[in-house]
């Protein structure tokens, strides 16, 4: 143990000198699990570890005893606090059934711990959040408010319409429900309302996938409640992949799961191309709506490089019938916009695009979504939405540019859950833009 602390002594004084490290730092748990980030400081006496971690693209500050801590790693170098007798086997690695590359498992992460902690804490930002909402709002949200359409004295109105398009007004409306879960702590069908409801704020508006599944599970979100699929993304995205699976049904074994054609994302970004495409034949035969399902296994193709078969499903969705589906004519007017990206997905090389910016746009949710982009040596340096009138675009405006900037390309691109449509939009008018 005296070798222990000594180890510990030289991290703590490392920590003094340096400021940041280029490598990621890794707390290793008896239990198994790890987790990626930045060690912030070292507490000796209380035999405490800050760490920043790294959950879901996110960093969340927590704090672990050593009694929890098999070893930790710091700037490079690792030092055992306590020996683990049986070491967890590791998964091996197997091929990604949508590109045929080999994967490695991801280390196994304690995700109902990080789930617990984070969503038992508030947001950094919470506190210095005012609570302010008009005076005319219906604070008692009923199911089914009287009246007409009026936003500025039913609940749900003023989220969808206020809230939700208006990043301003993101955090008030987790402060605002908050608020109302105070008020109504004797009414279990409002506070389940208002519980499911934080779960959408943190899942769509922050990408909060540990708060957003704290609070969908204590609203009791199952396999059949519209939240289930939001719910195994953030398993997923958190790094329990088991517990995303049972949410889902899967086309290759029998599953009681009902068909969505939101799962066909998911699977997608969860690298099984092939069981995307499968699960969009097989809700269309169960019927599903051609249109949404065929847009969804295009886009899965697209991603991973499968033109030609991305290309097939746009052409389907043209060729269908309008029948009794009320976004028929927009979901066409997509797949002619996507069938067109992909052509120029294939002639796209942002190295050889002339130094200038370039504009162009694409048809979105509401109406076409405006983009600027500016290349200079062979590079694209910024990307930007101009003009929209998405309402409910959610994180897409600015994750989706921030990717393709990275990216230094459209392909690949993941289109942010919830606002697939804008984040669709946002790809398809660069692609344009740039191959003008």
């Amino acid at each position: 143990m005296k070798k222990i602390l000594t180890g510990l002594a030289a991290c703590s004084m490392l920590l003094l000198l340096s400021a940041a490290a280029d490598a990621q730092d890794v707390v290793e748990f008896l239990t198994g699990a790890r987790v990626e980030g930045k060690v912030e400081s070292i507490d000796q006496t209380k035999k405490l570890v800050t760490f920043a971690a790294l959950i879901g693209g996110r960093s969340l500050d927590r704090v672990y005893t050593y009694s929890q801590i098999h070893a930790v790693t710091y700037q490079g170098k690792r030092y055992v606090l306590n020996p683990k007798t049986d070491a967890p086997s590791a998964e091996p690695a197997k091929p990604d059934a949508g590109t045929g590359r080999t994967t490695a498992s991801p280390a196994k992460v304690d995700v109902k711990s990080i789930i617990g902690e984070a969503g038992r804490t508030p947001p950094d930002w919470y506190n210095s959040t005012p609570l302010d909402y008009p005076p005319t709002l219906d604070l008692s949200w009923p199911e089914k408010p009287p009246g007409g359409w009026n936003s500025k004295k039913n609940m749900g109105q003023y989220v969808w319409s206020e809230i939700n398009p208006n990043p301003s007004h993101w955090r008030g409306g987790v402060k605002l429900l908050h608020h109302l879960l105070a008020m109504h702590k004797d009414n279990a069908e409002v506070r389940t309302r208002v519980i499911r409801s934080l779960g959408n704020m943190y899942f769509n508006l922050f990408q909060d996938y540990a708060r957003a599944a704290f609070w969908w599970e204590h609203g009791g979100v199952g396999p059949t409640d519209r939240q289930a699929v939001s719910l195994a993304e953030c398993y997923f995205r958190l790094g329990d992949r088991a517990a995303a699976e049972a949410f889902l049904h899967d086309p290759d074994r029998s599953s009681r799961t009902p068909v969505s054609d939101r799962m066909i994302k998911l699977w997608a970004d969860m690298g099984e191309t092939d069981k995307a495409v499968k699960l969009a034949r097989l809700y269309v035969r169960s019927g599903g709506s051609k249109f949404s399902a065929y847009l969804f296994a295009g886009d899965a193709c697209r991603t991973v490089g499968r033109f030609k078969e991305a290309m097939a499903f746009y052409q389907e969705v043209i060729d269908s019938p309008n029948g009794s589906y009320r976004y028929a004519d927009r979901d066409r007017t997509r797949a002619r916009n996507n069938l067109d990206a992909v052509r120029r997905f294939e002639l796209f090389d942002i190295s050889k695009v002339a130094d200038g910016t370039y504009t162009a746009s694409s048809r979105g949710y509401e109406d076409e979504v405006h983009v600027e982009a500016r290349v200079a040596k062979g590079r694209l340096e910024s990307l930007r939405v101009t003009k929209h009138k998405e309402k409910q675009f959610y994180s897409s405006l600015t994750d989706v540019p921030q990717q393709i900037v990275e990216k230094q390309a459209v392909q690949g691109v993941d289109a942010t859950s919830g606002a697939t449509i804008t984040a669709e939009a946002i790809i398809n008018a660069t692609a344009k833009a740039l191959s003008q």
